[in-house]
């Protein structure tokens, strides 16, 4: 159950933050379990490694108009469908009898089904929070939600999904099912109309054109267009290292030594960092100012690639993971507000959709450089590649001065004001 509000967190905050906490925890235990059920199916990596591939290629494909849509749809009653398909999608595949090959192809439309419906659910829970709190309270919300999002998706899923594999496969399967329907449960209970309000006065427009006035209003904002170039060039460093890392770390012959479970406890410490860490954020940035969170953001990112190479002392890098795990979550706190805080209500889906296809987009590039130099040139080339690649985001930390950044929030105020407000009705008026 929910929390006791705090202040600035109305109750139907932390309905949000349950329902987020439950999503997560069911997305972290499919995304384990879905490649080891395949496991019983076929042996072939790329047939298995399709699964993962098929399961987050709707965030290239749809991100863009499920932005747009989640600027005319009621945000709540979006979420509450994604969950309710991706649920009814897991029990479907549970029932329906089918051969091994059978199986296999229902997997494959399982992932495409559940990875479309989170890139709608995900797109709508970043856009509906300034509804829920407001946007002065951005700050904590962000960092609350994305704690219980980590704590879900990366401590207690993915252990989860491998017993609940172990025990059966239809216990796997149906598992977070029913914590997809207990998150629509607490969705539920998140009363009210959450349908961004158009402030232009326009009438109908395409679906093409609400997506190019969204990647408009991205290009001519430079502190947005800032952050998501950043973002994207950050998650390239981060994919070509962590592409070749386990051949770094794991094994007698690897430079760290690891076993499989020591590789495992290392990856934990940046999870445990990410938790401190937005947990801390609005503190962090309270103290420090919002453009020298992030330069040091940038910094604590650039040394978890570079420290690797320098030693193999592996509590040393245990603990720059765990500072870059904290970094990534005031990244994320600090960005991901000011986004909430730039844009008008009724483009913010949009916003927010290009981000991620930005973000996600520069994935699989990062993987393939980080295999192509790893291969032709060497490990520990990849990690200066992408230390360097770090340490180039300095260089716009110019265009992200406050005094830049508080003059974008002015610039945005008059007209993101009445959305955050205005959209929610009160419990008798729900329907």
């Amino acid at each position: 159950m929910p929390g006791k509000p705090s202040p600035g967190h109305p109750p139907a905050f932390w309905w949000l933050w349950t329902s987020s906490g439950l999503s997560n925890a069911a997305d972290g235990v499919l995304k384990t379990a879905l490649p080891l059920v395949a496991l019983r199916y076929t042996d072939s990596p790329a047939v298995v490694a399709g699964i993962a591939l098929t399961l987050s290629l709707p965030w290239l494909l749809v991100s863009l108009p499920a932005g747009a849509l989640a600027d005319r749809w009621d945000r709540r009653r979006t979420m509450l469908v994604a969950n309710a398909v991706r649920a009814g999608a897991l029990l479907v595949l549970v029932l329906a009898p089918a051969d091994e090959a059978a199986s296999l192809g229902l997997l494959y439309v399982l992932a495409f089904t559940v990875g479309t419906a989170e890139v709608f659910h995900d797109t709508s829970g970043q856009s509906i929070l300034p509804q829920v709190v407001g946007r002065e309270h951005l700050d904590r919300a962000n960092g609350r939600l994305y704690a219980v999002e980590v704590t879900a998706n990366q401590f207690v899923g993915p252990p989860l999904g491998g017993v609940l594999v172990a025990a059966g496969t239809a216990l796997a399967l149906v598992s977070p099912a029913l914590l997809w329907l207990l998150a629509v449960a607490a969705l539920l209970a998140l009363r009210g109309t959450f349908r961004p309000v158009r402030g232009d006065g326009a009438g109908p427009t395409t679906l093409r054109a609400d997506v190019g006035e969204g990647l408009r209003f991205l290009w001519r904002r430079p502190v947005l267009r800032t952050l998501a170039f950043m973002v994207g060039v950050s998650n390239l460093a981060e994919f070509a290292m962590m592409s070749v890392f386990v051949l770094w770390a794991v094994g007698p012959d690897s430079a760290l030594g690891l076993t499989e479970p020591g590789y495992g406890a290392l990856a934990t410490a940046a999870a445990l960092g990410a938790v401190l860490g937005s947990l801390a954020a609005s503190q962090v940035t309270a103290r420090l100012g919002r453009t020298l969170s992030l330069a040091l953001c940038v910094l604590v990112a650039a040394a978890s690639h570079a420290v690797p190479v320098l030693t193999t002392d592996v509590l040393v890098v245990a603990a720059v993971w765990a500072a870059a795990g904290a970094g990534i979550a005031v990244w994320n706190v600090v960005t991901v507000t000011l986004r909430q805080r730039l844009t008008p209500d009724h483009l913010l889906g949009r916003l927010n959709s290009a981000y991620r296809l930005l973000a996600w987009g520069t994935m699989p590039v990062g993987a393939l450089l980080g295999g192509l130099v790893g291969e032709h040139v060497g490990l520990a080339q990849v990690f200066v590649v992408a230390t360097a690649l770090d340490l180039l985001l300095l260089l716009c930390l110019p265009v992200l001065r406050e005094r830049h950044l508080r003059a974008a929030e002015r610039e945005v105020v008059g007209d993101a004001a009445p959305a955050g407000r205005l959209a929610v009705v009160t419990p008798s008026d729900a329907g």
